[in-house]
Formats: C-alpha cells, sequence, structure tokens
C-alpha cells in the first residue's frame, strides 16, 4: 500500500516474496527503505555485490544505495522520502541523518529476536493498518508509526554494535562527519574541510573516530568516494575522465592512482570485471 501526500510526501509498505518480488521497483527515486527479511536465503545486490539475508535480519537503505532483488523468499519492505519524514527530524538520531541511514558506505543489519520481535511486528502491522485510513490525521499517524519503527531499529543496532558504552557527543559528531562527507565527498577530499565545518581540528575528528572503533575519517572519505566510483562505472557508460572530474579529481591520471591504491585494479579494468 502506498501513501502520497499533497507535498510529495511518499510513504509505501509492502509484503514480497517468490511469488511477486519480480514485479516490485527495488528503487524509488529519492526513497529510503527499511527490509525485513521473513526467511533465510534472501539474495539482494546492492552497489554492485551480492548479499545474503536470513530471518529476522533488517536492513536500512539509503536513497544513495542501488539495489537489484536477486531472490527475495519472504520480506516486508517499508520506504519513505524526505518530503514524508526526514524535514521533521534534521538533527535527530532516528531521523535521516540517523545511524541507521548517515554512512551509505556501511549497510547496518540489525537482528531482532526475543521480546523486540513481539512488538516489532505490532508496530508494523499498525502502520500497515493505518494506511488503510483516509482522514486528515493519517499523514501525522503514519510519520508516529515510522518514527517508532526507526526508534526500535535504532535501539537494538546501538546494542548489538555495543554502543550504549559510547559517548553521545562522541557518536554525534562522527554521524555530522559522515552526513557532511555524503553531501560534499564530490567537492572535498580531505579531513581538514569537514573539521572546519564542525568547527573542530582534525586531530579531534580522527581521535573520536578511533575511540568509538571506526575507521580514520580519511578512509571514511575515500570509501564514499570509492563507493560512488564503483557505482558509476558499474551502473553507467561514462567514460573515466568524465566519472573522475565527477568525483572530483582534477586529473584522469589522479583518480587513476586513486582507485588503484583503493581497489587493487584500474578503473577500467573493473569495468570489464
Amino acid at each position: 500500500m502506498i501513501y502520497q501526500g499533497k507535498q510529495n510526501e511518499y510513504f509505501e509498505i509492502q509484503s514480497v516474496d517468490n511469488d511477486n518480488y519480480r514485479s516490485f521497483r527495488p528503487i524509488v527515486s529519492g526513497a529510503l527503505q527499511l527490509l525485513w527479511f521473513l526467511s533465510d536465503g534472501n539474495q539482494l545486490i546492492i552497489d554492485g555485490i551480492s548479499h545474503s539475508f536470513n530471518t529476522n535480519q533488517i536492513i536500512s537503505l539509503s536513497q544513495h544505495h542501488h539495489v537489484e532483488y536477486e531472490n527475495i523468499n519472504a520480506m516486508k519492505m517499508l520506504r519513505f522520502n524526505s518530503e514524508f519524514y526526514c524535514v521533521l527530524n534534521h538533527d535527530s538520531e532516528v531521523g535521516c541523518k540517523g545511524i541507521l541511514y548517515y554512512t551509505p558506505a556501511k549497510i547496518p543489519v540489525v537482528q531482532i529476536d526475543g521480546p523486540e520481535l513481539m512488538v516489532m511486528a505490532d508496530a508494523w502491522d499498525v502502520t500497515d493498518m493505518e494506511l488503510e485510513m483516509r482522514d486528515s490525521l493519517q499523514l501525522e499517524m503514519l510519520q508516529m508509526q515510522l518514527k517508532r519503527i526507526l526508534i526500535l531499529c535504532t535501539r537494538m543496532y546501538k546494542k548489538q554494535g555495543d554502543m550504549a558504552c559510547i559517548d553521545d557527543k562522541q557518536h554525534d559528531l562522527v554521524r555530522e562527519f559522515n552526513f557532511l562527507v555524503e553531501k560534499n565527498f564530490r567537492e572535498f577530499h580531505s579531513v581538514s574541510h569537514y573539521a572546519d565545518l564542525l568547527y573542530k581540528s582534525p586531530k579531534t575528528i580522527t581521535n573520536t573516530f578511533k575511540k568509538i572503533g571506526e575507521k580514520s575519517p580519511l578512509q571514511a572519505i575515500h570509501d564514499r568516494i570509492m563507493l560512488e566510483s564503483k557505482r558509476l562505472l558499474h551502473y553507467t557508460k561514462k567514460d573515466v575522465s568524465e566519472i573522475a572530474y565527477e568525483l572530483g579529481f582534477e586529473s584522469v591520471q589522479g583518480f587513476s592512482r586513486f582507485f588503484k591504491k583503493q581497489a587493487g585494479i584500474s578503473p577500467s579494468d573493473f569495468r570489464l570485471s
């Protein structure tokens, strides 16, 4: 079922299985997704890489991920756009800058079990029923239910990732850094630029990443550039030179050296692989 509002708000919930997954569009332009797998052996290609997901795993995918369904046995799908929800939660931990979506180079996987499983099922069912209501309160109710689901997923993800012991300010700093990288990685490739935007020193940023067990901030920038490079090489016919300039490199040679250092293979060879 789909909700479409007067201000371009988009919200959708679907049940997907082996009989109907080929008829679903894996991507809706500008939409963020939650996929809840209800069986083992579900296969997706995300940004050119095959992934397998099993019973009661939930993954979150941003609008930047390229998704293809290889095989879906049983799955619930929820997706929404920024007009529906993100404008309400710019700085929220459970918004579109929250931990489920702030780092497109990484796919968060939440494992649901125990009491949380029943709570999640109830939240999903109530949201499903609310989609059938057609009154002036529907949009607000759907937004509330989506926030409830995102809060549940965020709590479980933080618990599973041992994030409960991490200082919120440190975690927020990393989240903001990654969000800024997402907005600016095509233009700015240095940690110092993002540190300036956050009114922090590069050393503070680097130390914070280290304290919470993340890869270095420079590697986070490089990973995002590489992810976009691979997407453009795999899914478009753009020349390597065009991709290089689109991603902020001054020369094709500089881009090729960067790509080979990160991937161990040249951009041209990657495209042929």
